[in-house]
């Protein structure tokens, strides 16, 4: 990006940052500040709805209380986590008399309000879903022609966050009004309710995305499809973001993200190394960082590396910018994230699949414009903790990067 435009861009983020404060700009809401951190089922347990044969990994209450229990008992509400995030299939086949949504009778037994006690009382928020057509995209009762009970009914259970889909819908211009009537609907209940579209999603197979509309409704938003637990998945939400780069930064930050969906990581499909660029780069994207995983079952490796404070510093930094790709050569990325205090943060991720770890040469002058600092303090974040210690303007720093690895360093 062109030095004029880093500035302007800082500029515009500085500036939305007041006028959010000010309940000027954006969804109105004052949510969602730094972007939220939780949670989520659907890449892990999909819809499965079998509780019979898959006692341990249906979509019911028994799950969503366990993953509650452990959200606080091993570290991860203290770490910043605090969404526990239901998603499709939780629903029962129809609305009740009273048209309300309601929950599968047999799978949540006491109801979706008793579920959101149960969460709050560990100190957690909840989160839930539906959809802005007739129908989610499993099938289950949509929100068309329901937006206002549909919040209320929300309200009502006290609900913290609703990802709302974007199955079923109709035409381009009931996409669009559908998520603006739920914003408006989810304000008048009076509830603090984080609001996650997927506009973009849909709306770009169509037109042209308008970011500053989606940002005055939404507190985050999806532009791409689902990932899957795999690293093809990841490198093609990476690119996807890199290529749409100059509209997706401009339109981030306080209140308003950048969604490229859920962290993967304790899962299967990815190595260690690529757990580590993914952890990486979603916090340089200010991205939500929604886990989809079973806490019961991850790997002490994989939580450290979730509940890496440091990390999760550049993720919550409240100056709220988006990172950018900054560089793309000899099959090695750059990005690069302005953090709060003057400080910078940038990973070099190794996109070559073959051979050993590989080395980039780090000169302090290809970033931040090359005013990151007179004499920057360099740490290594990841995958280890390093301090490289100061570094001017005339040195060149020799970063080793694993095969699909990342590292990610601080420089104040």
């Amino acid at each position: 990006m062109e030095p004029a435009v880093w500035k302007r861009l800082l500029s515009s983020v500085i500036l939305g940052f007041v006028l959010y404060q000010s309940d000027v700009d954006g969804l109105k809401n004052g949510l969602a500040l730094t972007p939220p951190m939780g949670w989520l089922h659907w890449q892990r347990f999909l819809c499965q709805t079998d509780c019979k044969n898959y006692p341990t990994s249906c979509i019911n209450d028994q799950l969503f209380m366990q993953m509650a229990d452990i959200m606080v008992s091993n570290g991860w509400l203290k770490a910043g986590y605090k969404y526990l995030c239901i998603d499709d299939c939780w629903l029962a086949p129809r609305r009740d008399k009273n048209n309300r949504l309601q929950a599968d009778p047999d799978r949540f037994p006491g109801g979706m309000k008793k579920l959101v006690d149960y969460v709050h009382d560990r100190g957690l928020l909840f989160g839930i879903y539906q959809d802005v057509g007739n129908k989610t995209c499993a099938g289950y009762p949509g929100s068309r022609d329901f937006y206002e009970l549909d919040a209320q009914t929300f309200a009502d259970w006290g609900v913290d966050l609703l990802k709302f889909d974007g199955c079923n819908y109709g035409t381009l211009e009931d996409l669009e009004e559908g998520y603006r009537r739920m914003a408006m609907a989810l304000n008048r209940t009076g509830r603090d309710i984080v609001y996650s579209c997927e506009w973009p999603l849909y709306a770009r197979q169509e037109s042209h995305v308008n970011y500053t509309e989606v940002a005055e409704y939404c507190n985050s938003w999806r532009n791409f499809g689902d990932i899957d637990d795999s690293w093809g998945s990841v490198k093609t939400i990476v690119d996807f973001t890199a290529a749409l780069q100059e509209q997706l930064v401009p339109a981030a930050g306080p209140g308003a993200w950048n969604d490229p969906d859920m962290l993967v990581i304790g899962n299967f499909g990815l190595s260690y190394d690529q757990q580590v660029t993914q952890m990486a780069l979603w916090a340089i994207m200010a991205a939500p960082l929604l886990m989809s995983n079973d806490l019961r079952e991850i790997s002490k490796e994989s939580t450290a590396l979730l509940q890496n404070q440091e990390v999760i510093a550049i993720n919550q930094d409240p100056l709220g910018i988006q990172g950018y790709r900054l560089l793309k050569v000899n099959n090695f990325d750059l990005w690069e994230k302005p953090l709060a205090s003057g400080a910078l943060a940038i990973s070099v991720t190794n996109r070559q699949e073959i051979g050993g770890p590989r080395y980039f040469l780090l000169v302090r002058a290809i970033v931040w414009e090359g005013l990151a600092c007179d004499t920057c303090y360099v740490t290594q974040l990841l995958p280890t903790r390093y301090e490289f210690g100061y570094f001017n303007s005339s040195q060149v720093l020799k970063v080793w990067v694993n095969p699909s690895g990342t590292v990610l360093l601080r420089l104040e």
